[in-house]
């Protein structure tokens, strides 16, 4: 039985969880393979903090007395959550890095450390998150992705497939400055064949940035992919990663345009065809991305939420990394997709001090 048959049998098959874990085809379509008016759309790449963000620089900000209720809040037997919760998600990262440098030179104590041993568990883990510069938390996610026996692939892919050139790059620098040696390095000994190759590639943060679109190269490059996959027996695994992990962004949503025209199908779908395995993960990442990092994110959300069980860890590094770049963005599509505002999935599926931290996260009901 061909794998492409198998995969037809599989999207048609009852999903065990809940009735909307699947989405209806009209809309995975409307939403993915809607290219006519990709190529103008503004790129979650090139968003600045601030711009499309929950959280923001708050008015008559004060760092010392900021410090001095979370000091009060977890000083002596018992802990004021409210406190924490209150402060540490409505001030923005910025902000929140001078509270940890006021918090020092008022106690002559390391705030995180504090959390630590106040609080436990997800909500530990968010506040912390919270607290910690963006791409330290980037950094540190991969560290840990990375870190003792296996290799978290989901959370590479994520990270090196919705990030800019310029937050990979900050990414790298904490490695450097923390490990005394360089994260590619270290990736080389974790990830190996046409996956590792791909990775690679994407955690150099080399991608071009141009803005510029030659509609010529799109066409040839489109053509060479159709040659690389569908019309050949086996598939040019190279010429995808070549492409796809080095082209700018806006010459890549244009390529996506011609490729449907040439071949009938979209470049997502064909690569779901063509390949397996973490590299076709990766790939439908990137190019995923590349029509939309909100959409991609809302799916992983999603996913993350669905069912019995829930991913803490990739529902609080979405939340927390994208809550000053893009997160109403992905509340809007994740109300597209689901039909259900982002905002009462999380009231409905985390609970506690973390869910608490979270909705105030989110931001307003959608």
């Amino acid at each position: 039985m061909s794998r492409r048959y198998v995969r037809v049998l599989a999207q048609c098959a009852p999903h065990p969880c809940r009735q909307t874990d699947r989405l209806p085809a009209v809309v995975m379509a409307s939403l993915w393979d809607d290219l006519e008016s990709l190529v103008n759309t503004p790129s979650s790449f090139s968003a600045q903090p601030g711009e499309r963000g929950t959280i923001r620089d708050k008015a008559n900000f004060n760092a010392k007395e900021d410090a001095a209720a979370l000091r009060k809040a977890v000083k002596g037997l018992g802990t004021n959550e409210k406190v924490l919760i209150e402060v540490l998600t409505q001030r923005s990262s910025a902000q929140r890095q001078q509270i940890c440098k006021a918090y020092q030179e008022a106690y002559s104590r390391i705030l995180v450390d504090d959390l630590k041993a106040d609080v436990s568990g997800n909500f530990e883990k968010v506040l912390v998150a919270l607290i910690t510069p963006p791409a330290a938390y980037d950094c540190h996610e991969v560290t840990r992705a990375i870190k003792g026996l296996g290799t978290k692939e989901s959370v590479l892919i994520e990270i090196f497939a919705s990030r800019s050139n310029q937050q990979i790059k900050a990414l790298s620098d904490v490695y450097v400055q923390e490990k005394g040696k360089l994260l590619i390095d270290h990736l080389k000994s974790e990830v190996s064949g046409d996956f590792g190759k791909a990775l690679l590639l994407l955690a150099a943060g080399k991608r071009d940035e141009s803005t510029a679109v030659n509609a010529e190269k799109a066409k040839e490059e489109a053509k060479a992919l159709y040659n690389a996959g569908e019309k050949r027996w086996g598939t040019d695994e190279a010429k995808f990663i070549e492409i796809l992990c080095q082209r700018s962004v806006a010459q890549l949503r244009q390529t996506l345009v011609e490729y449907l025209n040439i071949s009938g199908k979209t470049l997502q779908q064909s690569i779901e065809s063509e390949m397996s395995g973490n590299l076709e993960k990766l790939l439908v990442a990137v190019v995923k991305c590349v029509k939309s990092v909100p959409i991609y994110l809302a799916e992983r959300l999603y996913k993350s939420m669905k069912g019995v069980g829930t991913d803490e860890n990739t529902v609080t590094r979405i939340m927390v990394s994208r809550s000053e770049i893009d997160l109403l963005d992905i509340r809007t599509e994740f109300k597209k997709l689901y039909n259900s505002s982002l905002h009462s999935f999380i009231q409905s599926d985390c609970h506690g001090d973390y869910g608490k931290t979270l909705v105030k996260i989110c931001g307003g009901e959608d």
